[in-house]
């Protein structure tokens, strides 16, 4: 017997009813990023290594999908390469091409190849799939869909008020209220690193900071002591782990916290003017809040950091995150081009409106009507009317073998309630000669005989 095919864990099919919810968010997402003046790019599945290597960090790295190179690939490594063992080595010889780990990155890549055509700033959305080496669980897969937009080729402060103002229309138009933005600032985590006297070890420290919610405090200051921060700088990071309050009250702690730190104080002064800007603007359902202990552990945060929080009571992680980078695209040449950008969790956002019930019922509407197939004649003038009915824009087919037996009748029936096609038109012998036809209301049971003007009408 074969065996049965299976797909890879972290991957997943996707039915009808999945697909049509999946579209929905997306272009619930496509429509905000046009409103916000956004236009869309589109780069390769998969890049050079050297692109994306280096640019995560060595955590991100790790999770980076290489592709062996074509033909002979071991023939290029040497019995000593082979002997040493070294990952690095060998990986750098068999493989010169790598999926693609997020589309920032590659957005960075874009814009240095093509920044003679680019007119700055360049506002661009990108929504395609990424991949990603990590361990499956709730909410988090292998391969996925993510949905960005960037600023590229501006400093001001207004980029990143307009990103908290499009989070908040695309979760206002998905109808997911109570969501919290939460925003920090990288240069807030290099004045508290300067203050505990952990420069150096800044991306450590932030990655262990990170953690807290997930971890807790106790186990965040292990992991602090176990990358070399001392017990005196750790002690003197206590007041963030009991940090709490409204956003005003929290930068003015803040402040106290970081007075010796120039650094941190610019990065105070940025949050205050995008609060006090979004406080006069206003939002419409979503919440922005300070949380200092926000970092997302990735090297090219150079100022605001973005993620986003599903609503009270929902078990998700985040559904959305970003920040600024100030120098992104200077790994590839192109140096003091200052971008910021967000992106949407597509998977995730899917389960919380799947959980919250906010999916329209109109977003999983299918072929609305079923011409029962009597014979070769009668398709004939079935088709005729199911040509006149999407010519009107209704969803309407014909079942494509006709009926021999009453047995074959009822496998037609049973085909459109597993469907949950609400009606059906029956055109036999009879609505031949009357040039008629008798639509039948699935749920209800009824049905009427009606002209094609009358059928038409109904079914719009």
């Amino acid at each position: 017997m074969a065996q049965k095919p299976s797909i890879p864990k972290g991957t997943r099919d996707f039915n009808a009813e999945t697909v049509a919810k999946r579209s929905y968010i997306i272009e619930t997402i496509k429509q905000q990023f046009k409103v916000y003046g956004f236009q869309p790019i589109e780069t390769p599945s998969f890049e050079n290594s050297e692109t994306l290597m280096g640019k995560y960090g060595d955590e991100g790295d790790r999770l980076i999908f290489k592709i062996l190179n074509s033909g002979e690939y071991l023939k290029k490594i040497s019995d000593e390469d082979y002997q040493s063992k070294s990952e690095t080595v060998i990986t750098s010889k068999i493989s010169e091409k790598a999926l693609r780990y997020d589309l920032t990155v590659p957005f960075a890549r874009y814009v240095v190849q093509h920044q003679n055509d680019i007119e700055f700033p360049f506002k661009r959305y990108q929504i395609q799939p990424v991949w990603r080496a990590d361990r499956p669980q709730k909410g988090r897969f292998r391969e996925f869909y993510q949905c960005d937009a960037d600023v590229i080729g501006s400093r001001s402060l207004f980029q990143e008020v307009e990103f908290i103002q499009l989070y908040d229309g695309v979760f206002t138009a998905l109808h997911l209220e109570g969501v919290t933005i939460k925003i920090n600032n990288r240069k807030i985590l290099s004045g508290i690193a300067e203050v505990v006297g952990a420069q150096d070890k800044l991306i450590d420290f932030t990655v262990a900071l990170d953690k807290l919610d997930k971890i807790g405090e106790e186990k965040v200051k292990e992991e602090m002591l176990s990358k070399g921060i001392s017990q005196d700088g750790i002690a003197k990071l206590q007041p963030l782990f009991v940090l709490s309050g409204d956003f005003g009250f929290q930068i003015e702690s803040l402040k106290q916290i970081l007075n010796t730190s120039e650094v941190g104080l610019k990065g105070i002064e940025e949050l205050e003017f995008i609060n006090k800007t979004i406080s006069t603007l206003q939002l419409k359902t979503a919440k922005l809040q300070l949380d200092v202990t926000l970092a997302r552990g990735l090297n090219y945060y150079t100022g605001a950091i973005f993620e986003v929080s599903a609503p009270a009571g929902v078990n998700m992680g985040s559904i959305g995150g970003g920040g600024r980078y100030d120098d992104l695209t200077g790994v590839f040449g192109l140096k003091n081009m200052s971008g910021v950008g967000i992106s949407f969790g597509l998977d995730r956002i899917y389960l919380v409106l799947e959980e919250l019930g906010l999916f329209p019922e109109s977003v999983t509407e299918n072929t609305k009507v079923l011409f029962i197939n009597f014979g070769e004649v009668e398709a004939l003038e079935s088709l005729k009317a199911v040509t006149a009915l999407r010519n009107e824009g209704v969803n309407a087919e014909l079942y494509p073998d006709w009926v021999i037996s009453g047995k074959q009748m009822k496998k037609q029936m049973n085909y459109a309630n597993k469907r949950e096609i609400p009606f059906v038109v029956l055109v036999g012998e009879e609505e031949l000669k009357a040039n008629s036809f008798t639509l039948k209301d699935m749920v209800s049971g009824s049905q009427e005989t009606v002209s094609l003007e009358n059928l038409i009408f109904k079914l719009k």
